[in-house]
């Protein structure tokens, strides 16, 4: 993947890469989200012009994947 398409926030702070990473969320929303340089990406867009951080279940088009909430929630 072309360094420069990748979105600035996908990094180990991010909750799609930690899920990702874990095999908890589809390669889908980072190709077409976090490594499409965050382009549409709802989560990016309410950080940078609110400075609110979703949650990290929130997925990049803004919709809640309730497997994956269970699995944040169950880490604590």
């Amino acid at each position: 993947m072309d360094k420069k398409r990748i979105c600035r926030w996908y990094d180990e702070t991010s909750g799609m890469k930690r899920a990702y990473d874990q095999g908890k969320l589809d390669i889908h929303w980072i190709e077409n989200y976090c490594w499409n340089g965050g382009n549409g990406c709802v989560r990016k867009m309410r950080f940078e012009t609110e400075g609110y951080v979703s949650p990290d279940y929130v997925l990049p088009d803004g919709s809640v994947d309730e497997t994956l909430k269970r699995w944040v929630q169950n880490k604590d």
